[in-house]
Protein backbone atom coordinates (compact mmCIF):
# COMPACT_ATOMS: atom_id res chain seq x y z
CA UNK A 1 0.00 0.00 0.00
CA UNK A 2 1.10 3.99 -0.97
CA UNK A 3 0.52 6.98 1.40
CA UNK A 4 -0.42 9.20 -1.84
CA UNK A 5 -0.17 13.38 -0.55
CA UNK A 6 -1.07 16.28 -2.82
CA UNK A 7 -0.50 19.73 -1.35
CA UNK A 8 -2.16 21.96 -4.07
CA UNK A 9 -4.20 25.53 -4.43
CA UNK A 10 -6.94 25.35 -2.50
CA UNK A 11 -8.90 26.48 -5.37
CA UNK A 12 -8.36 23.29 -7.22
CA UNK A 13 -9.49 21.29 -4.03
CA UNK A 14 -12.85 20.14 -5.48
CA UNK A 15 -11.27 19.02 -8.81
CA UNK A 16 -8.86 16.67 -7.15
CA UNK A 17 -11.85 15.70 -5.03
CA UNK A 18 -14.08 14.67 -8.15
CA UNK A 19 -10.97 13.07 -10.31
CA UNK A 20 -10.24 10.98 -7.03
CA UNK A 21 -14.04 9.47 -7.02
CA UNK A 22 -13.72 9.15 -10.57
CA UNK A 23 -10.74 6.85 -9.86
CA UNK A 24 -12.32 4.57 -7.19
CA UNK A 25 -10.25 5.87 -4.54
CA UNK A 26 -11.80 4.87 -1.16
CA UNK A 27 -11.77 8.09 0.62
CA UNK A 28 -9.58 11.26 1.26
CA UNK A 29 -8.71 13.32 4.16
CA UNK A 30 -8.07 17.15 3.41
CA UNK A 31 -6.43 19.51 5.80
CA UNK A 32 -6.68 23.15 5.00
CA UNK A 33 -3.60 25.13 5.90
CA UNK A 34 -1.14 27.86 4.63
CA UNK A 35 2.35 27.75 3.27
CA UNK A 36 5.26 29.15 1.06
CA UNK A 37 6.62 28.11 -1.78
CA UNK A 38 7.43 28.72 -5.56
CA UNK A 39 4.03 30.15 -6.48
CA UNK A 40 3.13 33.79 -6.32
CA UNK A 41 0.59 34.84 -2.82
CA UNK A 42 -2.12 36.69 -3.88
CA UNK A 43 -2.47 40.25 -3.39
CA UNK A 44 -4.81 41.54 -0.41
CA UNK A 45 -6.22 44.71 0.05
CA UNK A 46 -6.41 47.14 2.70
CA UNK A 47 -9.46 47.73 5.31
CA UNK A 48 -10.46 51.01 3.03
CA UNK A 49 -9.81 49.25 -0.54
CA UNK A 50 -7.03 51.86 -0.95
CA UNK A 51 -4.01 49.59 0.07
CA UNK A 52 -2.72 46.56 -1.17
CA UNK A 53 -0.16 44.47 -0.41
CA UNK A 54 0.86 40.90 -0.73
CA UNK A 55 -0.28 37.88 1.67
CA UNK A 56 2.35 36.46 3.80
CA UNK A 57 1.31 32.54 2.67
CA UNK A 58 -0.88 30.97 -0.07
CA UNK A 59 -3.75 29.10 0.79
CA UNK A 60 -3.18 25.39 0.40
CA UNK A 61 -5.06 22.35 0.73
CA UNK A 62 -3.09 19.10 1.35
CA UNK A 63 -5.25 15.50 0.02
CA UNK A 64 -4.86 12.39 1.64
CA UNK A 65 -5.28 8.51 0.81
CA UNK A 66 -3.88 5.67 0.74
CA UNK A 67 -4.28 3.24 -2.31
CA UNK A 68 -2.81 -0.23 -3.47
CA UNK A 69 0.48 -0.33 -5.29
CA UNK A 70 -1.51 -0.98 -8.75
CA UNK A 71 -3.55 2.21 -8.47
CA UNK A 72 -0.62 4.53 -7.99
CA UNK A 73 -0.20 5.72 -11.60
CA UNK A 74 -3.46 6.41 -11.98
CA UNK A 75 -4.15 7.98 -8.86
CA UNK A 76 -1.22 10.09 -9.36
CA UNK A 77 -2.08 11.16 -12.87
CA UNK A 78 -5.54 12.40 -12.32
CA UNK A 79 -4.30 14.61 -8.93
CA UNK A 80 -1.76 15.96 -11.57
CA UNK A 81 -4.42 16.38 -14.88
CA UNK A 82 -6.78 18.24 -11.96
CA UNK A 83 -4.50 20.50 -10.14
CA UNK A 84 -1.83 21.56 -12.74
CA UNK A 85 -2.21 25.28 -14.38
CA UNK A 86 1.56 24.94 -15.85
CA UNK A 87 2.98 27.89 -13.27
CA UNK A 88 4.65 27.66 -10.46
CA UNK A 89 3.35 27.02 -6.88
CA UNK A 90 0.73 24.17 -8.42
CA UNK A 91 1.72 21.45 -5.60
CA UNK A 92 3.52 18.70 -5.20
CA UNK A 93 2.56 15.18 -4.23
CA UNK A 94 4.48 12.34 -2.41
CA UNK A 95 4.22 8.81 -2.26
CA UNK A 96 5.22 6.59 0.85
CA UNK A 97 5.18 3.64 1.90
CA UNK A 98 2.63 2.33 4.50
CA UNK A 99 3.65 -0.98 6.21
CA UNK A 100 0.28 -1.50 7.81
CA UNK A 101 -3.41 -0.46 8.13
CA UNK A 102 -5.95 -0.94 10.68
CA UNK A 103 -9.86 -0.39 10.92
CA UNK A 104 -10.43 0.81 13.97
CA UNK A 105 -14.62 -0.30 13.91
CA UNK A 106 -13.96 -3.76 12.23
CA UNK A 107 -10.47 -4.23 14.17
CA UNK A 108 -9.18 -5.31 10.33
CA UNK A 109 -6.37 -4.86 9.03
CA UNK A 110 -4.32 -4.99 5.41
CA UNK A 111 -5.28 -3.48 1.79
CA UNK A 112 -8.94 -5.14 3.03
CA UNK A 113 -9.87 -2.28 4.69
CA UNK A 114 -9.27 0.38 1.93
Amino acid sequence: MKRIEAIIQEDKLSSVVNALKISEVGGVTITMSKGIGAGERPILRGSRGTAKFEAAYNRIATVVTVVEDSKIDIVVTAIMNAASTGKAGDGKIFVTNVEEAFDIATKESGKNIL
